[in-house]
C-alpha cells in the first residue's frame, strides 16, 4: 500500500504529546519521509494458522532521499489477562481481575476471583519520559470453570469492570515491556460499567467509555427493562457489596484519566458530554470538540464542543439529523445539528444524584400505535415505541441524562445502529465512523415515528467518511462555535462490507474486505486508517491498513478464531520507533456459522481464558 506522508508541525497524541490549535500544521510535508507501504498478510489457511494471532506483512518506508526501508511486522504481547502481574493490596494478582469499590476481588459463583478475557482500550502516554499504558477491560465473558458468564445460573449479565495502568519501559531496540500492572481505582465516580472503546486528548491523558446498553431502557419497556434492573442488581451486590443501591444515570458517562509521572492516577466522569451507549469519544484537533459513538440501537450521532481547550467539563450538546441523498453503497447524508443544551458537570451529576425517569417524563405505552394527547411517539434506545411528555423544567435533565429520547422528542435522528469507533483526518478535515452493521433502524420502515434512515440491509456494515467544516449554524440559526462540524456522511468503496453465502469455513463476508468494523485510528503520517473488526461474519477478524490517498487495503494482522480485534492507537515515533497497539478478546467465541468440523479441530488449539494486551512492532519512527 503506497502512502504518503504528510508531517505535523508539533507533536500530537499520537505521538505521545500534546498539540495546540493550530489547524495549519496539517499542510507540512515531511522532511525526510516520501512514502510507506504495507504488504498484505493472507487470510489464515490451515487450522493451526487459524488458532493463532500473528502478522506476515512488512513496512517499505522510501525516504526523500532515495533511501527505502523494509522490515516485517510482528505481534507482541505485552502480557495476557491471565498473567498474575498487576499488583493490588499489596499482593500479585491477574491483570485482567475486577474489583468492588474497596479494591476488593469480585468472586465467581466457584469461589475464584473474577478475571475480564476482554481487554479493549489502550492508551500509551508519555508522561514526563515515562511511558504509562491505560487498558480497558470491557466485560467477563467466562468464568473460571469455563462456563458463559451471563447465562450461568445465579450469576450476573454483566459485571462492573475496571482499567488497569501499566508501567512500560521501551529497549533499545523498540521492543515494549509492562514493568509493573496494576487496577486504577474508580470508586470515586460510582464504579465503571462496560469500558468499551477510548482516546487520548491532545493534553495526554485518557478518554474512557461507558457501553451500558443493559441500563438506559424505560420502565415502560417490559422485553428490555429486565436488563436494566440485572445491572443495577450486579452493581449494587458486586461493586458496592449490598451496601448501597446503584442508579443508573451514573453510568454511560464519559470518563477522563488522569496519569501522573509518580503514576498515581485520577478519574472524573464529563457528565456535561451527556448519557448515551458509549462506545468512544474523540477530540478534533482544537481540543474542544468531540464526535461520540453510540453502540446501540435506534441512537443518535452526538457532538459535544467545550467551553475552553483542555477541559470537558462544561460544554454544548448537539445531536444529529439525517438528510439522506442517496440509499447506494451503504448511504448517503446531509446532516443537520440539534442543539440539546448546555452545562456542567456539576450541574448534571447534581441531577444525576437526585433524579428517577418518572421525575423527567410522564409516560405510557403506545395503544395500537398512537399516543394521547399531549405525549410524542418516540422509538430510542430499543424497538419499543414510547409515548413521552416531558415534565416542565426537565429540558436540560432530559438534553444531558436521557440524551436518546430528548434527541427524538427534538425531531433528531435515532434510526443508526451499532454505531463504534471514531477517527479524524485532520489535514482533510474528515471524520471516520464505524457502523458495525446496517441493519434493523437503518433500514426503512414505515411504522416508525421518524424513519430518517431509509437503507438496504448491509449486515458486514460500512465505516462512513463525514466532511468537517467550520460556519456552520445548528437548526435553529445558531452559529456551533467550532471548525469541525460534521455536514456529509458517505462510504468509501473500499469501506463497505461485503456479505455472502456461507464459505466451506462458514465465513459469511468476503475474507478480503471488511466486515464489521470497530475500533478505528487515523495515522496522519501514514495517510492511513487502521480498522479492527468485531465481526460475528469472519471466523477469524483482522486488522486493516487502508490508505485514503489510494484507497488501497492490507491485513496487517489476523487473530485467533473467534476472537475481536481491539485496542487501536498509532504512535508514530517513539525515540525512533512506531506502533500500532492492538489487543485481542474472547478467543475461540466462535460465530454460529463456523463449521462444525473445523470448530470441533480449533477447540482444543486454542486457550479461552488467553486474551493478550499487545502492539504491533517492527516499523522504525515517523
Amino acid at each position: 500500500m503506497k502512502v504518503r506522508l504528510w508531517g505535523l508541525g508539533v507533536l500530537s497524541a499520537l505521538s505521545l504529546a500534546g498539540c495546540n490549535d493550530d489547524d495549519n500544521r496539517y499542510d507540512t510535508p515531511s522532511l525526510s519521509i516520501e512514502s510507506v507501504e504495507f504488504t498484505s498478510t493472507p487470510a489464515p489457511a490451515t487450522a493451526d494458522e487459524m488458532a493463532k494471532t500473528y502478522s506476515r506483512s512488512a513496512v517499505k518506508i522510501t525516504y526523500r532521499d532515495g533511501r527505502v526501508e523494509e522490515k516485517p511486522l510482528a505481534y507482541n504481547v505485552l502480557f495476557s489477562v491471565k498473567d498474575p502481574i498487576a499488583e493490588a493490596n499489596g499482593q500479585k494478582h491477574p491483570a485482567g481481575q475486577v474489583y468492588n469499590y474497596k479494591m476488593e476481588p469480585l468472586i465467581d459463583p466457584m469461589g475464584n476471583p473474577v478475571v475480564a478475557e476482554t481487554p479493549d482500550a489502550n492508551s500509551l502516554l508519555n508522561i514526563d519520559g515515562k511511558l504509562f499504558l491505560v487498558t480497558h477491560y470491557e466485560y467477563d465473558w467466562i468464568l473460571s470453570d469455563g462456563s458463559t458468564a451471563w447465562t450461568a445460573p445465579g450469576w450476573y449479565t454483566r459485571s462492573p469492570m475496571s482499567m488497569t495502568l501499566s508501567h512500560i519501559s521501551q529497549g533499545s531496540d523498540g521492543q515494549l515491556t509492562a514493568t509493573k500492572v496494576r487496577p486504577i481505582d474508580f470508586s470515586g465516580v460510582n464504579g465503571l460499567w462496560i469500558p468499551c472503546f477510548g482516546s487520548q486528548t491532545p493534553w495526554n491523558t485518557h478518554l474512557g467509555s461507558e457501553e451500558d446498553y443493559d441500563l438506559i431502557y424505560n420502565p415502560l419497556d417490559s422485553k428490555n427493562y429486565g436488563a436494566t434492573t440485572a445491572g443495577l442488581k450486579a452493581l449494587r451486590d458486586q461493586y458496592f457489596k449490598g451496601e448501597r443501591e446503584a442508579n443508573p444515570y451514573h453510568y454511560g458517562i464519559i470518563p477522563e484519566v488522569t496519569v501522573k509521572a509518580d503514576g498515581a492516577t485520577s478519574v472524573v466522569k464529563h457528565y456535561a458530554m451527556s448519557r448515551g451507549t458509549w462506545e468512544q469519544a474523540k477530540l478534533m484537533p482544537d481540543g474542544r470538540t468531540a464526535y461520540l459513538g453510540d453502540d446501540g440501537a435506534h441512537v443518535q450521532m452526538t457532538m459535544f464542543v467545550a467551553d475552553k481547550y483542555g477541559d470537558l467539563s462544561a460544554g454544548t450538546v448537539y445531536t444529529a439529523k439525517w438528510n439522506q441523498t442517496s440509499d447506494q453503497n451503504g448511504g448517503s447524508a446531509d446532516l443537520t445539528w440539534n442543539k440539546l443544551g448546555h452545562a456542567t458537570n456539576a450541574e448534571i451529576k447534581a441531577l444525576a444524584d437526585t433524579l428517577t425517569f418518572k421525575d423527567i417524563f410522564n409516560a405510557v405505552a403506545p395503544g395500537n400505535g398512537q399516543c394521547p394527547s399531549g405525549y410524542q411517539r418516540i422509538r430510542a434506545g430499543s424497538t419499543a415505541d414510547e409515548c413521552l411528555a416531558l415534565k416542565p423544567g426537565m429540558e436540560k435533565a432530559a438534553a444531558f441524562l436521557e440524551t436518546r429520547r430528548y434527541t427524538a422528542l427534538l425531531g433528531g435522528t435515532t434510526e443508526w445502529t451499532k454505531m463504534e469507533g471514531i477517527a479524524v483526518n485532520a489535514k482533510d478535515r474528515k471524520l471516520y465512523m464505524a457502523m458495525s452493521r446496517i441493519e434493523s433502524s437503518m433500514r426503512s420502515d414505515p411504522t416508525e415515528p421518524a424513519d430518517h434512515i431509509k437503507l438496504p440491509e448491509n449486515k458486514a456494515g460500512a465505516t462512513y467518511t463525514l466532511d468537517l467544516k467550520g460556519g456552520i449554524s445548528d437548526s435553529q440559526g445558531k452559529p456551533i462555535d467550532s471548525e469541525w462540524v460534521a455536514v456529509k456522511m458517505y462510504v468509501e468503496p473500499k469501506l463497505l462490507g461485503k456479505p455472502m453465502a456461507a464459505d466451506a469455513r462458514g465465513n459469511t463476508a468476503d475474507v478480503n474486505s471488511i466486515a464489521n468494523t470497530d475500533n478505528l485510528f487515523f495515522s496522519e503520517k501514514m495517510r492511513t486508517l487502521i480498522i479492527g473488526e468485531d465481526s460475528g461474519m469472519h471466523v477469524n477478524n483482522f486488522i486493516w491498513a487502508y490508505n485514503v490517498d489510494t484507497q488501497q487495503l492490507s491485513r496487517i494482522l489476523t487473530v485467533t478464531a473467534g476472537a475481536e480485534t481491539n485496542g487501536l492507537q498509532v504512535v508514530e515515533n517513539l525515540n525512533g520507533h512506531a506502533y500500532i497497539m492492538a489487543n485481542s478478546q474472547h478467543w475461540g467465541d466462535f460465530i454460529g456459522t463456523t463449521n462444525a468440523d473445523l470448530k470441533a479441530q480449533l477447540t482444543p488449539m486454542i486457550d479461552k481464558f488467553y486474551a493478550p494486551v499487545g502492539y504491533i512492532g517492527g516499523i522504525p519512527g515517523l
